[in-house]
């Protein structure tokens, strides 16, 4: 698994270095997600994340809140359906105003473990709608709308087995792949890939830090433009079981 995440990588770097037009960016994420299960079937998600804009320090590029409900079909399969808002701060095309977005969306996620190691996937369908930019200093009335889907595959496996602080520490490699389709997309069907390699720390039985090396290649509205972002992300995680004991 690693070694595949690995290749992928490589390949995102050489259509880096390959591809007219490309981009190159650094930057820093910073999330928090937490989990709250109410019931055996339903629970809730909500998660906040920050971005800055480039050279890893300069400025913000977005900030994120997503939340959703979840439903459990068994306890390592489970639906979500939920709302983000996002805000893109001023960019390439419309350098003196914010961008809102407003983005349902729908999840499908599982988890697999094994002996010595665990796996997550999920399937998620976004539909994106974004306020349209008349020009660099204004916004227009209505929307751009497009649908999102995105797959996702995270490996996990500990460093240790025996007692000791690196029994609390995972190796985590993470992909995931970003397809756009609607009627609005003409030329970048493929909109980014993800690819992340870092370490988690389960600081206790609810929280986790997780740190470590994205790289985010993705393709722009015109088709022949393209973004290369070195990213160092940073998240902390937690994971509450508020359900009621059942009683004798």
């Amino acid at each position: 698994m690693a070694v595949c995440l690995l290749l992928v990588l490589a390949n995102n770097a050489c259509l880096a270095q390959t591809a007219s037009n490309t981009e190159n960016i650094q930057q820093l994420w910073f999330g928090y997600f937490t989990q709250t299960r109410f019931s055996n079937k339903w629970g809730a998600t909500v998660d906040l994340q920050l971005r800055t804009k480039e050279n890893f320090t300069d400025h913000f590029s977005q900030d994120l809140f997503r939340g959703g409900l979840t439903y459990y079909i068994r306890n390592n399969t489970k639906l979500t359906f939920g709302y983000a808002y996002a805000s893109f701060f001023p960019g390439d095309n419309h350098t003196k105003i914010t961008q809102p977005e407003h983005r349902p969306w729908q999840q499908f996620q599982w988890h697999t473990a094994f002996t010595k190691s665990r796996i997550m996937q999920r399937f998620r369908l976004e539909e994106r709608y974004r306020r349209i930019i008349l020009n660099d200093s204004t916004l227009g009335n209505g929307y751009n709308y497009n649908w999102r889907f995105r797959y996702n595959i995270l490996y996990e496996i500990p460093l240790a087995e025996k007692a000791s602080f690196f029994k609390k520490l995972w190796f985590v490699a993470n992909e995931e792949i970003f397809i756009n389709f609607g009627k609005e997309i003409i030329h970048n069907y493929f909109d980014q890939n993800r690819l992340f390699i870092g370490f988690k720390y389960e600081a206790t039985t609810v929280s986790s830090l997780q740190a470590g090396y994205m790289n985010v290649f993705q393709e722009l509205s015109s088709g022949n433009h393209y973004k290369n972002i070195n990213v160092i992300r940073i998240s902390f995680f937690q994971n509450f079981d508020i359900r009621k004991k059942e009683r004798k």
